[in-house]
């Protein structure tokens, strides 16, 4: 199971999100999930209902759990976490799940994206 977990800034549109996804696929291919902190699910719903993709959401408090490639002051002061992107990708995946590279940044800089595999036989 391939997750893509989604942080953004309050900037953020539709297209930020968007391109920041389709730089994830460009480089590892197609994604089978969307994930999103809680506070952050509106623009990563629309995007869910948009590539016809469920989206999991992660307590805002769980993502300091998630051990994280970037580490983010922004993030880390918001949420506990080095990136919003990492930790919701790997608490959705599950267990043992792990992140195939660090974030990336959508062009406008308003958008993180990263992806998390689950461990086979796990969802």
């Amino acid at each position: 199971m391939k997750v893509a977990g989604l942080g953004y800034s309050s900037e953020a549109t539709l297209d930020s999100l968007s391109q920041a996804l389709e730089a994830l696929i460009e480089r590892f291919g197609p994604v089978e999930r969307l994930a999103a902190a809680e506070s952050k699910q509106a623009l990563v719903q629309r995007l869910g209902q948009a590539r016809g993709l469920s989206v999991s959401l992660v307590a805002d408090e769980a993502l300091a759990r998630a051990e994280t490639l970037t580490h983010s002051a922004r993030s880390h002061q918001a949420f506990g976490t080095g990136s919003v992107a990492e930790a919701a990708a790997l608490l959705a995946a599950g267990p043992g799940a792990r992140l195939l590279a660090p974030r990336l940044i959508s062009n406008d800089r308003k958008a993180t994206a990263a992806l998390a595999v689950a461990p086979k036989g796990e969802t």
